[in-house]
């Protein structure tokens, strides 16, 4: 063997060790929208020069069969090494021992992020919230103007939002005070709870042992809900009732920060507002979920895994994620006080609202208890079923789950 082919045998051996010698992470992820997947593929090469000894491979799921595809990768011990969870999933695979407890690594950084609790099952932390969401409350400027309000009008009750949506309907020419949701699953019951926390309703009690689904201020809530959608809605799907706000044609509907972006994006004509969930006393309650990364409990690297974690949802990756998909909620308290949101009114609100929002129970039982809650709406909104009976029926039916 010649001096040149022994130093080019020596350079591949040498190449295959170092390649041999990395540690790869599969990651599970859910963004795969043209503005921001090339973002987060920059994040993760950013990642993988900074920790050459690391390597990620990226698989993308959809929103439409993702959570199936995790339970049977989980199921089958083929999990990804991270994966990226609804807020409502994570209880489902932590009761099942599925996932790593990062009770040890966030403790030192954990009053730097919101969102903690909706990671928290049986006192142990199983994910790191990454991007949050809520819901705020849109209104059209030019509606209210032509009912009589002047520029600085903002509800802040129900009782002053019932009444401009009465002024807003009665203006005739197909136009409507409320923007209501219909029997949509996962987004029917997101429009009625924030008026379900608003009115004080509590799904269980603070002890945990009884479901309160069916309580006079539960049942008022879903009378509220009703009576905006009877005599003032407007009702289509979630992407309907958007359609008909950016048209001109609806004064109020809830949403969230991706109406912002078809309004940017779209180069929308419409002057509007975005204010704070109206409650009974100001302000109101909204809907908080969001986006988290998990660790497989089976991890054989779960140093790394939360190296790449906590890299994810450091602060200022969280402000690149969010200028790039226009998103109003990191999870980071450094990141919401950038310029970026500060100096956006909108964003602004959202930010505001993630103080007065709730989420719902962390329990592996959710996805049941969810169904229950959004039949017992559709049943009451839609159908025959008065608001209390609807709701009774709706805590009959978690409470069976829960015996199981």
């Amino acid at each position: 063997m010649t001096m040149k082919t022994l130093f080019l045998t020596l350079m591949l051996l040498a190449c295959a060790s170092s390649i041999a010698g990395k540690t790869t992470l599969t990651w599970w992820q859910f963004w795969t929208d043209p503005s921001i997947k090339p973002v987060i593929a920059e994040m993760v090469a950013e990642f993988e020069r900074n920790n050459p000894d690391i390597k990620i491979e990226l698989t993308d799921l959809t929103w439409s069969n993702g959570h199936e595809k995790i339970v049977i990768a989980f199921g089958s011990q083929t999990g990804p090494d991270i994966v990226e969870l609804g807020s409502d999933w994570i209880a489902e695979f932590a009761a099942n021992n599925l996932l790593l407890d990062m009770g040890r690594h966030i403790e030192a950084d954990s009053a730097d992020f919101d969102g903690w609790a909706m990671a928290t099952y049986n006192e142990k932390v199983f994910a790191h919230p990454w991007i949050l969401g809520t819901r705020v409350l849109f209104a059209n400027r030019r509606l209210l103007e032509r009912a009589d309000y002047d520029s600085t009008f903002v509800p802040l009750t129900f009782d002053q939002l019932k009444e401009a949506a009465r002024k807003i309907n009665e203006l005739g020419e197909k136009k409507y005070g409320w923007g209501s949701n219909a029997p949509e699953k996962h987004r029917l019951y997101k429009k009625y709870m924030p008026f379900f926390w608003s009115f004080g309703a509590q799904v269980y009690s603070d002890d945990g042992k009884y479901c309160l689904l069916a309580s006079d201020s539960a049942v008022l809530a879903l009378t509220e809900y009703k009576e905006l959608h009877d005599k003032y809605g407007y009702v289509a799907n979630q992407r309907g009732i958007e359609d008909a706000f950016l048209d001109g044609n609806i004064g109020f509907i809830l949403s969230g920060d991706w109406l912002l972006k078809r309004i940017e994006l779209e180069n929308r004509d419409i002057s509007f507002l975005t204010t704070l969930m109206p409650g009974r006393q100001r302000p109101g309650r909204s809907f908080l979920g969001g986006e988290f990364l998990a660790v497989n409990g089976a991890c054989e690297h779960p140093e790394a895994a939360m190296r790449f974690v906590q890299f994810i949802t450091s602060p200022e990756n969280q402000i690149r994620f969010c200028r790039a998909n226009r998103s109003a909620n990191p999870s980071s308290v450094k990141a919401q006080q950038d310029e970026y949101f500060q100096s956006n009114i909108h964003l602004r609100t959202f930010i505001q609202q993630m103080i007065f929002a709730k989420h719902p129970p962390v329990d592996p039982d959710w996805v049941y208890m969810e169904a229950a809650i959004e039949e017992a709406v559709e049943s009451a909104v839609f159908g025959s079923g008065l608001p209390a009976q609807s709701l009774l029926e709706a805590r009959k039916k978690i409470e069976n789950v829960k015996s199981r």
